[in-house]
């Protein structure tokens, strides 16, 4: 019965029958062709044996050939140590910009340690107010390392540029030192923000989607709260004016952290 069903199998496949494979042009072109043949094995019964026969004919209707399109890729990794392996569809103007944004946290993050340094002295002495201004410092510092970080993640090169020196006095004849200090610390956020929708335009037109996500995701919506968040100081410190309300704010201020915790 084995030997017949055998034959059966042979003869079939001899005279070109279909054996179940797919009838799609792509598939059985695809596919290997199959040969028979019968052979006698040591127990005298016959055996039927497969020779696989590849198929190099080119499928029809291909839409990605990987070994062919990745030659190109190929001739454009650096042979040079000193450039980078990993860039990819990184311009040269996102990298440009992404520096000179960095310069613009650092510079900021410069302002607010000076603000800082000025609350903190003995004779003015908000302990709220130079707290809120030392987290909004390390914040900023935070800001430029992430985009440092996202620089050589995508093959480009970090250059740090020249920080200018900031003001070391706050105090202001009519708004005082509270509201003045607060008043510049709301127009450096919306600077960052101007700045930052145009590094996002920089990414839009060298159809970087990769910044635009990373710049969206990361900063943008955090900036808009920080906007919020300082108005809404400087709204309460032109309420409570130069005198006592100050200080009340200023414990506002150093309290939040604890009540947060």
């Amino acid at each position: 019965m084995l030997l017949r069903a055998a034959s059966a199998f042979y003869f079939s496949a001899t005279q070109g029958e279909s054996l179940g494979t797919p009838s799609s042009s792509c598939l059985s072109s695809a596919s290997s062709v199959l040969r028979f043949s019968q052979r006698k094995g040591v127990d005298g019964f016959f055996v039927s044996a497969a020779s696989k026969e590849a198929n190099h004919r080119p499928i029809t209707g291909v839409v990605f050939e990987p070994f062919e399109e990745v030659k190109k890729e190929l001739l454009l990794i650096p042979s040079v140590p000193q450039a980078s392996l990993a860039r990819h569809k990184y311009s040269d103007s996102s990298e440009a910009a992404i520096n000179e944004q960095i310069n613009v946290e650092y510079n900021i993050s410069y302002v607010y340690h000076a603000m800082y340094a000025y609350f903190d002295r003995d004779n003015v002495a908000l302990k709220g107010l130079a707290k809120f201004f030392k987290d909004s410092s390390v914040e900023e510092r935070q800001h430029a390392e992430k985009f440092m970080e996202y620089e050589n993640k995508r093959g480009g090169k970090v250059k740090l540029q020249c920080i200018l020196s900031p003001l070391s006095e706050f105090d202001h004849v009519e708004k005082g030192d509270a509201l003045y200090a607060m008043e510049l610390a709301l127009s450096l956020e919306k600077l960052n923000n101007e700045k930052l929708l145009n590094l996002r335009s920089v990414a839009d037109r060298n159809n970087d989607a990769n910044l635009v996500d990373f710049i969206e995701s990361e900063f943008l919506v955090e900036q808009v709260e920080s906007i919020q968040k300082i108005s809404e100081y400087v709204a309460q410190l032109r309420r409570v004016g130069k005198g006592h309300g100050v200080w009340q704010f200023d414990q506002m201020l150093l309290n939040e952290g604890v009540a947060a915790a």
